[in-house]
């Protein structure tokens, strides 16, 4: 208990830290410019174009501030609608809102709708999973909130503003989520031979993903422009960044906690067997292990197939309705980018069944002192 109180003491520290530093790109913002939440009032559609089921034009509101220094005042927010369904939002009296605006002579001036304002839903759905894992698994789950938040932080603060500064995509990823998966292992599992088995095993996996990824990449003829928004960057002044390698940074961070997490129950497993079954050797426990590994792999190989193809459902929909030959589907750069990404995934996972067996056989071959 003394050692759990010890490292979520540490890890809470770690978080505060990483939420207090700096990124160095806040200057990136237009100076003077606010945020608030804001009440459509009324809205001015006479500038806007209906063609089929697009707008264009823009659409002038009337918002009250809900919060902030203006909180009470009223605004004109600017709407502009470019035709693109996948970013345009259309807004409606009694809708809330998120406007960005600057101030002028202590008025507001310029302001924009930025997006229906959903942060207060994403807020009650975040504490309703966080009061929902603490009750199912207790201690345990209040050490995987720390782990979730830190996880969150260490992307944000350290990896994301590295590769802006162009840093080396790959080290950089395989830096950070080393450190992620000693940290989260070492947090769920503890400062004990489970955590440090569980760690082993899964560096040994993400190593593994991301050599095959950078083996194969050149042969599927990917470049990093292959993600959406990539494109942005180029334009946004960061034209000296390796796309390539940050899409292959990309493949390692995303298999990255399903490995951690097969891992996690392998080392668990086998913590448990030493546990219960003190006379087993190296051997033994390597094989129990394995089989442990072999139960969980078609399942999570299968996780990873649904969880990439999620997010492209409407993509294979046109594909389908357009009659393309699955090997013209699978041979679009982008499709082939999410085969490299699960089939590489997919490689270190199954990697990770046997080097965490090893390493768990070799760690709890001798009895715990």
């Amino acid at each position: 208990m003394k050692k759990d109180l010890l490292t979520i003491s540490l890890f809470t520290l770690l978080c505060l830290l990483l939420w207090l530093a700096p990124t160095g790109f806040e200057h990136s913002r237009p100076e003077g410019s606010l945020l608030a939440k804001a009440l459509v009032v009324a809205s001015d559609d006479a500038d806007l174009r209906q063609h089929g089921v697009v707008r264009t034009g823009t659409q002038t509101l009337t918002v009250e501030l809900l919060d902030g220094t203006q909180r009470g005042q009223r605004a004109r927010v600017t709407n502009a609608l470019t035709g693109k369904l996948e970013f345009d939002e259309f807004y409606r009296p009694g809708e809330r809102l998120l406007v960005e605006y600057r101030l002028r002579d202590g008025e507001i001036g310029l302001a924009y709708a930025r997006g229906h304002y959903r942060l207060d839903h994403q807020l009650l759905l975040l504490g309703l999973f966080c009061g929902f894992l603490v009750l199912v698994a207790g201690w345990t789950g209040v050490k995987a909130l720390l782990s979730f938040v830190f996880a969150a932080l260490a992307l944000w603060k350290v990896l994301i503003p590295l590769l802006l500064r162009g840093s080396d995509p790959v080290l950089v990823a395989l830096a950070v989520v080393a450190g992620l998966t000693a940290a989260v292992s070492l947090l769920i599992g503890g400062l004990n031979r489970r955590g440090l088995t569980a760690c082993l095993g899964a560096l040994g996996g993400l190593l593994l993903a991301y050599a095959l990824a950078r083996i194969f990449a050149t042969g599927f003829a990917l470049h990093g422009v292959v993600r959406p928004f990539t494109e942005n960057l180029l334009y946004a002044g960061f034209a000296g960044l390796d796309l390539t390698a940050i899409f292959l940074a990309g493949i390692i961070l995303a298999c990255s906690g399903a490995v951690m997490d097969l891992a996690m129950d392998i080392a668990a497993a086998l913590d448990e067997l030493r546990a219960k079954r003190p006379d087993l050797g190296a051997r033994a426990l390597f094989v129990s292990g394995m089989a442990v590994g072999r139960s969980v792999v078609g399942t999570m190989t299968t996780t990873l197939l649904l969880a990439y193809s999620g997010g492209y459902t409407t993509m294979l929909m046109v594909f389908m309705s357009q009659g393309l030959a699955l090997s013209q589907v699978l041979n679009i750069h982008f499709v082939a980018a999410e085969v490299l990404n699960v089939i590489v995934g997919s490689f270190a996972l199954v990697a990770v069944a046997p080097l965490t067996a090893l390493a768990g056989a070799l760690i709890y071959r001798h009895p715990a002192r």
